[in-house]
């Protein structure tokens, strides 16, 4: 058969849309092979718990992308691309599913340097001595850990107010005071020396982090193998 030459042109015209479908398709074949899952952490866990165990997620799921973004903000799944976020609270959000992963215990910590060259820091009351780091929005942790200590009333050397537990940890690390942190985020601090926990008195804060997504939302599986990962981890 020959064609004619409006024939040809028209097959030409053709040719060229099948061969945009064509490549289009491979484009989505290759998006659907690899899976990505949109992630929003709190960002102090983000820095101190997750970062330092990525190595261990991506040797499991080479397969699997993770696109973290750091934020304290609540999300509308309905409307973001986001799937799932590490929320930090009290577990009461409407419409998602909520997963709990650990309850957040908080204990004191400075730098070895300021036991080695500062007061000493023998007894809760000694406290007095040193200068105590706050976060600014959340300053009555303090007073409920020397309540539980059993330390009524003092007051320090110092203060200082920081606007989240990620500065006043860093700041303690400086040794410029003593602050309260989180156990779970501050473990591996703890094993390299670079923190030191005075006083071992877990104070409980009625609060955890918890995994959230959309609601009856069906897990792809990267979505999964993040989740499963995350509470084998947490377990440990």
């Amino acid at each position: 058969m020959t064609l004619t030459p409006q024939g040809e042109q028209y097959l030409a015209s053709v040719k060229h849309a099948f061969d945009e479908i064509e490549m289009a398709t491979q484009r989505l074949s290759v998006t659907q092979g690899a899976s990505v899952v949109q992630i929003s952490v709190a960002p102090n866990f983000l820095i101190r718990w997750l970062m330092p165990r990525m190595s261990r997620f991506r040797a499991l799921f080479p397969d699997v992308e993770l696109q973290i973004n750091a934020s304290m903000g609540l999300l509308d799944f309905n409307r973001s691309s986001t799937d799932m976020a590490v929320y930090y609270g009290n577990g009461e959000w409407d419409d998602i599913e909520v997963e709990f992963l650990r309850k957040v215990m908080l204990v004191p910590v400075c730098g070895p340097g300021l036991l080695q060259t500062g007061p000493p820091l023998e007894k809760p009351s000694d406290l007095a001595n040193h200068t105590l780091i706050y976060v600014s929005k959340r300053t009555w942790e303090w007073d409920n850990w020397l309540k539980k200590a059993g330390v009524e009333f003092i007051t320090p050397k110092g203060s200082m107010q920081l606007s989240s537990s990620q500065l006043t940890t860093a700041a303690a690390q400086e040794n410029l005071g003593v602050a309260l942190a989180d156990q779970t985020l501050i473990s591996r601090e703890i094993e390299s020396g670079k923190l030191v926990v005075p006083f071992d008195l877990p104070l409980d804060t009625k609060k955890a982090f918890y995994l959230v997504y959309r609601k009856h939302r069906p897990l792809t599986k990267g979505m999964e193998a993040f989740r499963n990962w995350l509470m084998d981890e947490l377990q440990e």
